[in-house]
């Protein structure tokens, strides 16, 4: 069968051992890894300021014109090594390109951290089997650690991630295969070079430093110490299953006073109220599109944008007010029907009780929770999504200046409006109503919280 590859792009970091991998591919015939050919700050390999007949300059001006250059070898099988700090304008292009192999090269990130670090202190990054190791030990820093594994992780998920939206594969290499003939030589005839047998790997590299760590790190105690700190399996992560969120620029509010506001609001919240103190201040432009804000933002240099968040059991309790008052008698009817909240018929729905309502709402909240989990067919409402996902949607086009609790109103507006270049907040133009007495039981605010976890630990929420 015919290969579906014709190049290919080794994924990795520094220290591992990709360096040994691109020895064992060039060793073949008809294949070449070019390095490192997208680091910003060499050309494939140290001390090289041109690859394949292109400068840094002009890799800088146009790197597509260096990709290029590197693939269009028929007959070949060319490749090079890719880190998740290179340059970012060839990523969609290698991930996009189907007959490009992808090589996923990982090692423990601790221990690729203590050799990192080593190699910086001894200058020694390659060692051949006539040279000595330079016997040193470093410091391992937490917050340094924490901030290489973040990154890597996070470009190791995007890759996975287009992988998969993609339909492609990837060949998954641990740092301990690379001394395995026969995952070498799977690698190899994975990559279509079936005419070549057994592939030994590289011999003129050796390890570095095979050692144990305590040898390698002079506060070893302190290192294991925060290392209790880190969650390798995200345990403490909460599963987030709504779809994201469009920026909802329509509902924003731009008004002329001072330098400028514009209120993003988030649906269910106190949107009326906000609108009123805004009309107090000044004339208010509505119905904005992506276009026409930002021809409004360059119209008023020294502008301010807010959001409002409330209370999540508030909030719900607000969008259930709407389902009973404004909502569609269809979406009532699926409540009834499919979703455990046993609403009356809508002609009686003006007799519910308080305590009826009360005890409906306890239902909603427990719909609200299978909802956002992603466990019911009907897709999450702008009314009851998460706080943390609409305003996530807003960043796509715009990020508001100042987040705003509700019950922090009369203290913060005046910030808002003395950075917008107002001298009074005109809050004797604001009515806002406080979370109705009647929610504060311990049942309501627990469903709150097992429905909205997010937004109380993104924002810090209490009962």
């Amino acid at each position: 069968m015919t290969s579906p590859f014709r190049r290919f792009v080794i994924f990795a970091e520094m220290r591992t051992g990709s360096n040994l991998l691109e020895a064992t591919l060039n060793a073949l015939k008809g294949v070449t890894c070019f390095g490192e050919a997208f680091n910003p700050y060499m050309m494939g390999w140290p001390d090289k300021d041109e690859l394949a007949g292109i400068t840094r300059d002009e890799r800088e001006a146009d790197p597509q014109r260096l990709l290029t250059k590197l693939f269009d070898r028929p007959g070949h099988l060319p490749g090079f090594r890719y880190f998740h700090d290179h340059d970012p304008r060839v990523f969609d292009a290698i991930m996009n390109d189907a007959e490009c192999a992808k090589i996923i090269l990982t090692r423990n990130p601790l221990d690729s951290y203590v050799s990192t670090k080593l190699a910086w202190e001894t200058n020694q990054w390659k060692l051949n089997e006539t040279e000595t190791p330079i016997p040193a030990a470093i410091a391992y820093d937490g917050p340094e650690f924490r901030d290489m594994v973040s990154a890597v992780e996070r470009f190791q998920l995007r890759v996975m991630h287009r992988l998969q939206v993609t339909g492609q594969t990837g060949f998954w290499l641990g740092y301990e295969d690379l001394r395995d003939a026969e995952v070498m030589t799977g690698l190899v005839h994975w990559l279509g070079r079936t005419d070549i047998g057994r592939v030994e790997p590289a011999s003129d590299q050796v390890p570095q430093n095979p050692r144990e760590l305590a040898e390698k790190v002079r506060n070893f105690d302190e290192m294991q110490a925060d290392l209790h700190q880190i969650d390798p399996f995200m345990l403490r992560r909460i599963p987030n299953f709504e779809p994201r969120r469009g920026p909802s620029v329509p509902s924003f509010s731009a008004c002329e006073a001072g330098h400028g506001l514009i209120y993003m609001p988030v649906r269910c919240g106190p949107g009326p109220a906000i609108r009123g103190w805004l009309s107090g201040l000044g004339p208010v432009t509505g119905d904005l599109t992506q276009t026409s804000l930002r021809q409004w933002k360059r119209q008023h240099p020294g502008h301010r944008s807010f959001t409002v968040l409330r209370h999540p059991l508030h909030r719900a309790w607000t969008a259930f007010r709407q389902l009973l008052d404004e909502g569609s008698a269809d979406l009532r009817q699926l409540m009834r029907s499919v979703h455990r909240v046993a609403l009356p018929s809508d002609a009686d729905l003006g007799k519910l009780s308080r305590s009826d309502q009360l005890e409906l709402f306890a239902q909603f909240l427990s719909f609200l929770r299978r909802n956002l989990n992603g466990q019911t067919t009907l897709p999450t409402h702008a009314g009851w999504a998460s706080q943390s996902e609409v305003i996530a949607g807003f960043a796509r086009v715009a990020t508001p200046d100042i987040l705003i609790r509700e019950d922090r109103l009369t203290q913060d507006l005046p910030l808002l409006a003395d950075g917008a270049g107002l001298d009074d907040a005109g809050l004797q133009h604001l009515r806002i109503a406080p979370m109705p007495e009647f929610l504060h039981e311990a049942s309501l605010l627990q469903a709150a919280r097992q429905a909205y976890l997010r937004d109380y630990i993104a924002f810090g929420f209490t009962d």
